[in-house]
């Protein structure tokens, strides 16, 4: 189940990102391989928002580390000592969320559960929200809303769901768990929204979205080891925060090269 007995503690090491590939990882090198390798190799760091935070902080309530997390980030206090605005908008989603029975009912698993094996030869790590084993695979996941959102790169509306890649997470944490269990779990999203009124709803990602999204996975993530290991280089994508900040201009460039007809969103 965790052969390199990785711990809470040691789960984002140095050492295990570069070992393992996770759902996080693969989702970055999909984006660009470049920053992701060099983010592994400490060259990069990616800005930590307070978006991010705020869905660290709902995290943390439910898996019991809340007070851990805020000695951690006294970013989250005003000078006064009182959460700032956000963080106190974080409390009022985690407090709608627990007034949901069914929620919480599909967040009362074991907590943080860590399982690791291979897809398509590479070694993954996985770390599960609520585990209910031999029922539920669920994660929780603070987003700003339920709307659809516009992927200028697919020129197309998405649902949350597939825009930020959950279903490629849910498809690598089934896979994990059926080879440390031997049975296929259903996959669950327990989400809630950052609105002024906090919305919530746990959704379930078909069998047949987690197979495709299992096909992308076995199919990329060879490339992307190879690249880990350095023998692949990395592609660039040339429009990321990393791309821009490393960028090298060679020569002047015909304007008439970044002429596309964008759809009207």
């Amino acid at each position: 189940m965790n052969k390199h007995n990785l711990t809470g503690e040691n789960y984002f090491s140095p050492e295990n990102e570069l070992f393992y590939m996770g759902s996080s990882q693969f989702k970055n090198f999909q984006k660009c391989e470049a920053a992701a390798l060099a983010e592994l190799r400490g060259e990069y760091e990616r800005e930590v928002t307070d978006a991010l935070l705020v869905g660290s902080y709902v995290d943390a309530h439910f898996e019991g580390t809340l007070d851990v997390f805020k000695a951690q980030h006294k970013e989250i206090f005003k000078k006064d000592g009182e959460l700032k605005v956000q963080y106190k908008q974080a409390e009022k989603m985690i407090q709608r969320a627990e007034r949901s029975e069914m929620f919480m009912r599909f967040m009362s698993g074991e907590k943080q559960v860590i399982m690791t094996g291979e897809i398509a030869g590479v070694p993954f790590k996985i770390k599960i929200d609520s585990y209910l084993p031999g029922k539920a695979i669920v994660d929780l996941k603070a987003i700003k809303d339920f709307q659809l959102i516009w992927n200028a790169e697919k020129k197309q509306r998405q649902h949350f769901i597939n825009f930020w890649g959950y279903d490629i997470q849910g498809a690598i944490y089934r896979e994990i768990v059926r080879q440390n269990t031997g049975k296929t779990l259903p996959f669950y999203i327990s989400a809630i929204t950052k609105e002024s009124e906090p919305d919530h709803d746990v959704l379930w990602v078909p069998d047949d979205d987690l197979d495709s999204a299992l096909e992308v996975v076995t199919s990329l993530a060879p490339r992307f080891q190879q690249i880990k290991e350095g023998k692949l280089a990395p592609q660039r994508c040339g429009h990321c925060d990393y791309c821009r900040f490393t960028k090298v201009l060679t020569a002047p460039r015909n304007y008439h090269e970044d002429c596309e007809v964008y759809e009207v969103e």
